[in-house]
């Protein structure tokens, strides 16, 4: 059996959700505004060199969707719409992103995060064509969540603690993309017909009347008559082709 083939081109996806998110932030909530986009993570030590106003999206999880995961593999089709081969069918990520706005004062940073939400909730669903890199080779949505309750997993309360920071509001932003993975398997060729059964049966010359065709001798037997067949259809009609079943036999 042939190896599978392994693409190249499953790579980026991580990447492209930050650009995809940084140019939406940028061009709904923050509108052309002085204010700096980073993706660090907020600590004590991040929260004292900064100088200015700044909106931080600090990716914190990373998990698949397994209500979306297909275990089945799916078709690969040529251009003909013929069956070329077999390969995994794309995977889905959750990406939880911790959002906070900086600023000197509460209230400039409740606006920040006011246009923030807005931005969220206006682009549920980003159709490709829209999204960029990797996510549009996809040929798939991306979705966004923003503030839903928390799990068990995800707790805002313990990240602020493992960041050694102070809690403080925040929008948890959770972006669903797909993942191809170009793992693909050969596949055989197409079956164009159905089967069939055919029996067939050695027959020497007229046999006569008294048996005596058993007196043929081996040398005879060694280059065996015309064997008369008759094809009979499996589960189809007589006249149509596929798989021959034959079962062959001597007289006695």
């Amino acid at each position: 059996m042939a190896s599978p083939a392994r693409g190249t081109d499953d790579r980026g996806v991580i990447q492209d959700v930050d650009q995809l998110l940084e140019r939406l932030v940028k061009q709904e909530a923050l509108s052309g505004s002085s204010v700096e986009l980073e993706f660090d993570a907020p600590t004590k030590d991040w929260v004292a060199r900064r100088s200015g106003p700044c909106v931080n999206l600090y990716l914190y999880d990373i998990r698949e969707d397994l209500q979306r995961r297909v275990p089945t593999w799916e078709d690969a089709r040529g251009t003909d719409g013929t069956v070329s081969g077999r390969r995994q069918p794309p995977r889905r990520f959750r990406l939880a992103y911790l959002v906070t706005a900086w600023t000197q004062r509460p209230e400039d940073e409740h606006r920040l995060l006011s246009s923030l939400l807005v931005c969220m909730l206006r682009n549920p669903m980003l159709k490709p064509g829209d999204l960029g890199g990797a996510l549009d080779e996809t040929d798939l949505p991306v979705y966004i969540e923003v503030g839903q309750p928390e799990s068990q997993e995800r707790s805002l309360a313990d990240i602020w603690t493992a960041l050694g920071g102070e809690l403080k509001p925040s929008l948890d932003v959770v972006v669903t993309a797909p993942i191809v993975i170009n793992l693909a398997t050969p596949y055989g060729a197409p079956v164009t017909a159905g089967p069939s059964i055919g029996l067939s049966s050695t027959n020497g010359a007229a046999e006569e009347a008294n048996g005596s065709t058993r007196r043929k001798g081996r040398a005879a037997a060694a280059e065996p008559e015309p064997v008369p067949q008759e094809t009979v259809p499996h589960g189809a009609g007589k006249d149509q082709g596929g798989m021959q079943l034959r079962v062959r036999g001597t007289r006695r």
